[in-house]
């Protein structure tokens, strides 16, 4: 399994590699992360993907998104859903709204990732209070397996309103080996984070 997932990765890199092109986060202070005021300090070398999902967004990886990614949903406006949408007029995405609370952000992606990545099984697993940056937040695991490659994946996040604009950072590997490699990582990332 293992195997068969490193394989589809490289495959994957060396068909878009003439496309799309990574950028070095170096460790430090980064401010700006998805055009907006998010900022965190890497925690050593990760790379930022040209591909994104939206506006708002950038992804960090370390061994590529199909390994490990760090997606950064930032300052998402009540009236946009958290990603570009695939397919606008059959399958739209939930969108921010002004009166959410943080206890609607699971929810929020378990419906974005339905729809927009086709994941036919996704379980919330964890939920629990957090603080982010002085924060009042929300810290959860989930599980999913896409339909089109059915490597079954876990994820952890942490999500935050401020004012009305919803900042979400996300870690997602697949659930055999990958997950627990980089997870301390995502997690000292994830604890700079600053408004």
């Amino acid at each position: 399994m293992v195997a068969r997932i490193i394989f589809a990765a490289c495959a994957v890199f060396m068909v878009a590699a003439p496309v799309f092109s990574n950028s070095l986060v170096s460790p430090g202070p980064r401010a700006g992360i998805g055009k907006s005021r998010l900022a965190a300090t890497a925690n050593g070398e990760w790379n930022k993907l040209s591909l994104n999902e939206g506006r708002n967004t950038e992804i960090w990886t370390l061994d590529g998104d199909l390994l490990n990614k760090v997606t950064f949903f930032a300052g998402i406006a009540a009236g946009k859903p958290l990603m570009r949408e695939a397919d606008k007029k059959n399958r739209p995405l939930p969108q921010v709204k002004a009166d959410m609370i943080i206890t609607d952000i699971p929810v929020l992606l378990e419906t974005s990732y339905r729809s927009q990545y086709a994941v036919n099984q996704m379980v919330i697993d964890k939920q629990e209070s957090a603080i982010l940056d002085g924060q009042k937040a929300i810290r959860f695991t989930y599980s999913f397996t896409k339909a089109d490659d059915d490597v079954p994946r876990k994820g952890e996040a942490i999500g935050a309103f401020v004012g009305d604009q919803l900042y979400l950072v996300t870690y997602e590997a697949p659930q055999l080996y990958f997950f627990d490699k980089d997870i301390d990582k995502f997690r000292s990332l994830a604890a700079t984070i600053k408004f």
